[in-house]
């Protein structure tokens, strides 16, 4: 049994849902978001009350379950409250700084690197080592996020590089003279 694709999702005043065929349409304050789902996973709403069946114990639907569930809940969560992730920069003269909507980096390479973000996603840089992706679509930060930590990932010697808030990096010992 599914335990994640069991628990229902309540939804709060301020969201309403269309269900069409296979398609799942959530609206809120933040936003709209539209995904569809395979057409086995029923998806039904009662009383603000969202839950999630599915037809059968195959491997196939027992896997799609709580996807399924997950993917609305997080929906919900997006259009209500949106998703952040932070990121950090660490490193003599690296830094961050925004020009417009464009991301730019100087992260030791002979010119800055420059990043527009993509329709519905914001970035801010609270200081010049930090930077933070928001938006509603989780799935699409999370991207972003990866996107720009791909530009210089840390390095395991001297952990220079940009990783994720609260991102632990494991230090390697240099080499040893005899």
């Amino acid at each position: 049994m599914s335990r994640v694709g069991l628990k229902p999702i309540e939804i709060p005043s301020d969201v309403t849902i269309d269900i069409k065929g296979d398609v799942v349409t959530i609206k809120g304050p933040k936003g709209e978001l539209s995904r569809s789902f395979s057409p086995d996973i029923k998806v039904n709403i009662e009383e603000n009350v969202l839950t999630v069946a599915r037809p059968s114990d195959h491997k196939e639907h027992r896997a799609l379950h709580g996807t399924t569930r997950s993917l609305i809940a997080n929906m919900v969560e997006g259009v209500t409250k949106g998703f952040e992730k932070g990121l950090e920069i660490i490193g003599v003269g690296y830094r961050a700084s925004k020009s417009g909507q464009k991301l730019i980096l100087n992260v030791g390479y002979s010119h800055p690197v420059e990043m527009v973000p993509e329709e519905g996603i914001e970035i801010e840089v609270p200081s010049n080592t930090k930077v933070v992706v928001k938006g509603i679509d989780k799935e699409r930060v999370g991207a972003v996020a990866a996107n720009i930590r791909s530009v210089r990932t840390p390095e395991p010697y001297k952990g220079k590089g940009i990783r994720y808030e609260g991102e632990y990096v494991r230090r390697k010992e240099g080499k040893t003279g005899k």
